[in-house]
């Protein structure tokens, strides 16, 4: 580790807004990796440029969701995960740990992951690299319209992981970092499991709309962030290119918001490099640490919700433990869950 990053109390950090440059017209895996590279070459200049204007003190970089391969749209899962996904030790992960080590930052991203012990599986997985290069944490999305989560394989992925790397927390010497993968910021069990484990800055990668019309995604960041006293780093796509969606339909809107609830920056559309801020973890962890009404974190009572947490399952877990399916399964599952909340009287 750079002697200049230890006992840190603050930093600045970016939300990088970049355009994407979708895969899903690529005939071949070849032709995929020709694009997946091509945003690796213009990522590097890109975060040096920002950091000679920011300043040596910007420490974290958050890239958007989707920024290197967009999303799967007709593509079954075989498909895709031939097209688009990464190894877990792909020589994607040591080029970007090299932009990291070259610009000593601690670099968070977004991608799609083949797993050796799921292979008729990917996972929508979440990164952070060290500034020596290491990928020190990997969250794997947990809740996913049309792709498949940890929960799907639920006990043999506890097996395999334990519950640390359903909810992993990466202790640094920048702070306690952890990831939350796009419209995961509306869960707030998410957060709440990973504050539980120490988590001081929340790392969101995402790609939505934004507008003048607050979403319920901005009311989520904002509450995820006062709920659970943390920072959250949140950097949306400049849009994504090469695919039937217009393309700016997801562009802007990048912010940081601090443990308070304070918007400390927030960008319109278009790539940017002006969502930075500073973060100041030696004022967090006092805030943490005051007494009063303010102090959420101490005011929890969290046994008196967990019988009903235990007894109230919703989606079924280990849908897919049998193997791969078709893209129908998902909506099908969410279908057969809201007609059996209705049966129980909870909607």
């Amino acid at each position: 580790m750079d002697p200049s990053l230890s006992t840190i109390d603050a930093f600045s950090a970016l939300a990088l807004q970049v355009k994407c440059q979708a895969v899903n017209r690529a005939s071949d895996r070849t032709t995929a990796r020709t694009i997946m590279q091509a945003a690796i070459n213009a990522l590097g200049p890109q975060i040096a440029a920002a950091k000679a204007f920011i300043g040596t003190d910007c420490r974290l970089v958050v890239l958007p969701e989707y920024w290197l391969t967009g999303f799967p749209l007709k593509e079954s899962l075989s498909a895709w995960a031939e097209k688009a996904c990464l190894a877990m030790y792909d020589p994607i992960y040591e080029a970007l740990g090299e932009i990291a080590q070259q610009q000593k930052i601690f670099l968070a991203g977004n991608a799609y992951e083949l797993d050796p012990h799921f292979p008729d599986l990917y996972f929508q997985t979440c990164f952070v690299i060290d500034p020596s290069g290491s990928l020190i944490l990997r969250y794997r999305r947990l809740n996913s319209m049309f792709a498949p989560t940890p929960h799907d394989v639920w006990e043999p992925y506890l097996d395999q992981y334990g519950i640390e790397g359903i909810f992993p927390v990466a202790k640094t010497d920048i702070g306690n970092l952890a990831a939350i993968a796009s419209d995961e910021i509306l869960f707030p069990e998410v957060a709440r499991c990973m504050t539980l484990r120490g988590a001081e800055i929340f790392l969101h990668s995402t790609s939505e709309v934004y507008g003048d019309a607050r979403s319920p995604k901005e009311a989520a960041k904002l509450s995820r962030a006062v709920e659970n006293m943390a920072y959250v780093v949140s950097a949306n796509t400049a849009g994504i290119a090469n695919t039937p969606i217009l393309e700016a339909s997801v562009d802007g809107g990048s912010k940081i918001i601090d443990y308070q609830g304070r918007v400390l920056t927030e960008i319109g559309a278009g790539e940017s490099m002006a969502a930075f801020a500073e973060i100041d973890i030696a004022a967090l962890r006092r805030y943490r640490r005051r007494g009063g009404i303010k102090n959420l974190l101490s005011r929890q009572r969290l046994d008196a919700y967990a019988q009903l947490y235990q007894t109230a399952s919703i989606y079924p877990a280990n849908a897919m433990t049998q193997g791969p399916v078709e893209r129908s399964h998902f909506a099908q599952a969410q279908k057969s869950t809201i007609e059996r909340l209705a049966e129980r009287g909870m909607i």
